[in-house]
């Protein structure tokens, strides 16, 4: 993989992503912002309402991550749900506080309806 591109992995941020509709199967392209963490790759969102994203991962979770801002590339990847609440919490608070910037004590205070009800997939490329 070319290193522009690694180095964009590495940094998360603003990206496509093209799902597969759960119900037509026809391509479904939003845009929607990505963290890295230790070297995974994961997608979240606020809590409190559903996504058609995340149903669409869930029926067919093979996407397309389309890299754009400075470096444009379209890498195929596959999700996976993260369910585990101790998982989710440790994944949903560094989310918060390190590519969110949200304080250390507010993110305690906001983590338990972010793994109640936040969506989160880590995602791989394949």
């Amino acid at each position: 993989m070319e290193q522009r591109i690694v180095d964009a992995l590495e940094n998360g941020g603003v990206v496509d992503i093209t799902t597969s509709g759960r119900t037509t199967g026809l391509p479904r392209r939003i845009e929607i912002f990505f963290h890295q963490l230790d070297g995974g790759y994961f997608i979240t969102g606020r809590p409190g309402r559903k996504r058609d994203w995340l149903a669409n991962m869930a029926a067919n979770p093979e996407f397309t991550l389309h890299l754009k801002r400075g470096v444009q590339a379209d890498l195929a990847a596959t999700a996976t749900p993260i369910t585990d609440p101790d998982e989710r919490a440790a994944i949903l608070f560094r989310i918060l506080t390190e590519s969110w910037k949200t304080t250390p004590e507010q993110a305690k205070s906001d983590l338990p309806a972010w793994i109640e009800k936040a969506p989160l997939i880590r995602f791989s490329l394949i």
